[in-house]
């Protein structure tokens, strides 16, 4: 039987990091060209940086949400085995799926927050070309909140598949049949 204190747990922190993921598209840097007062130069200016707190948050709370799951799951592969059928399979296939979908947010989420950190530090001298204030595309966090998205609904399901497959259907037999003989 799955734990639900797990389930909730797990619920929990995928909800946050999505929330900060989709905050943190919100909130992403922009740059405006400003003039010096001598009007020798331009230079960026950005505004708030916040946006890179909050994907790293999110980048955090998707990792704990992760760990919870695999100590409770065993990493699928360590402790006892679990029993032959369609729960096992489809558990086996939902961990590797689940994987898959978790590295893709977290780099993601990790890139958006890098790159939004990175603020070009040059100026050019007044009637050159402006200097390029770059900043995040857009959707990179957004990205990160789809993938959080689909990396809970497939880890929900797992931990649950699994469960089953470790609990239910009825004990394993020899296959000669004798084990209730002594």
């Amino acid at each position: 039987m799955a734990n639900w204190l797990v389930i909730v747990s797990i619920l929990v922190f995928d909800l946050i990091a999505f929330a900060l993921a989709v905050t943190a598209e919100q909130r992403r840097s922009s740059a405006t060209t400003v003039t010096d007062n001598q009007k020798e130069y331009t230079y960026c200016v950005y505004n708030s940086d916040i946006s890179t707190g909050l994907g790293v948050g999110a980048f955090l709370f998707l990792l704990l949400s992760q760990l919870i799951l695999m100590v409770a799951s065993r990493c699928h592969c360590c402790g006892r085995a679990l029993r032959a059928g369609g729960p096992r399979a489809c558990s086996l296939i939902l961990f590797l799926l689940c994987w898959l979908t978790f590295i893709i947010a977290e780099a993601c989420l990790l890139a958006g927050s890098v790159r939004n950190a990175y603020h070009t530090r040059y100026r050019t001298i007044f009637g050159a070309e402006p200097p390029s204030c770059e900043t995040l595309r857009k959707g990179v966090f957004a990205a990160g909140a789809a993938f959080v998205f689909f990396t809970t609904i497939i880890s929900e399901v797992y931990y649950i598949l699994h469960s089953k497959a470790k609990d239910g259907g009825a004990p394993y037999e020899s296959a000669v049949g004798m084990g209730a003989y002594r």
